[in-house]
């Protein structure tokens, strides 16, 4: 039986709109849909004083997954969509879930969230820390672009996520942008140097279009097209981000301390961009 796409929900904007993007992107796949809302007692556990909040609880959760899978029934009634609610923290919860899936998909905060934050701690907890893509779907998703941007930076996570993005591309049926930003060393003891800038950028456009190759020999239905951008990665990616239906990045990349599970990159990325953003990350050697 094929892995499924499993999609959290704890019933808020995000979250519907976490299910509603997982449905269609199992849709696209051919996927199953593995609805699960994680049931949190930990903060009602106040020996003092006990609350009987066990059942509302319960009758909640049963209710969130009731109304999500109508949800996607009524958009995508080809999806085989199975629910399940499970004690624990969200976060470990979807951890463990991602052993058996094919991706993990979250809305980007979800009722515990702060308003001025785009992003959550589920996200922040889960993005980067699993072996399958993660997701992070935002509410008040805009009208279809027609356009993928990937995050490029000569990584091993980046040449996964490259993958991940032609593949989503494909099946969409849209444009892929692939952005490699680059910046001029600094060097603070020997300021005195200088740079060819057009050769600098030149050869930064050569090896974005090297690693381009591969892949449009693989998928040779997919519009793609590099762009070598002097400037800060996350500036770049945002900005390329809002034309786009999907932005995806690698886990971390290149300049990204070894034992870091999420780079600063792709953690800034998941705070700014206003899109849908995928994590990926590579595979463990």
């Amino acid at each position: 039986m094929a892995e499924p796409v499993i999609v959290g929900t704890d019933g808020s904007r995000p979250a519907a709109a976490a299910v509603e993007w997982a449905a269609g992107d199992a849709a696209r796949k051919g996927l199953p849909l593995r609805i699960v809302h994680a049931v949190d007692r930990l903060p009602y556990e106040i020996a003092r004083y006990p609350i009987p909040i066990e059942d509302q609880l319960d009758r909640a959760g049963r209710r969130i997954l009731e109304e999500a899978e109508q949800a996607v029934r009524e958009t995508h009634p080809a999806v085989r969509v199975t629910t399940a609610m499970i004690e624990g923290d969200p976060s470990r919860v979807l951890r463990q879930e991602a052993g058996n899936a094919a991706e993990i998909v979250i809305g980007s905060r979800g009722h515990g969230g702060f308003t001025g934050m785009l992003l959550g701690s589920v996200g922040m907890h889960v993005a980067g820390q699993v072996d399958v893509p993660v997701v992070v779907v935002r509410a008040g998703v805009s009208a279809p672009h027609g356009l993928v941007v990937v995050g490029v930076d000569g990584s091993d996570e980046a040449a996964t996520a490259l993958t991940y993005a032609f593949e989503e591309a494909r099946l969409r049926d849209c444009r892929l942008l692939a952005v490699y930003a680059w910046q001029l060393p600094v060097h603070p003891f020997a300021p005195e140097i200088a740079y060819d800038v057009d050769e600098v950028r030149k050869a930064q456009e050569d090896y974005v279009a090297g690693a381009l190759r591969a892949h449009r020999d693989r998928y040779p239905d997919v519009a793609a097209e590099m762009r070598a951008v002097c400037g800060h990665p996350v500036t770049a990616l945002v900005e390329a981000g809002e034309k786009a239906d999907l932005l995806v990045v690698g886990s971390r990349g290149r300049g990204a301390v070894g034992a870091a599970v999420l780079g600063s990159v792709s953690r800034a990325v998941l705070h700014h961009a206003h899109c849908p953003v995928a994590v990926v990350r590579a595979p463990r050697s």
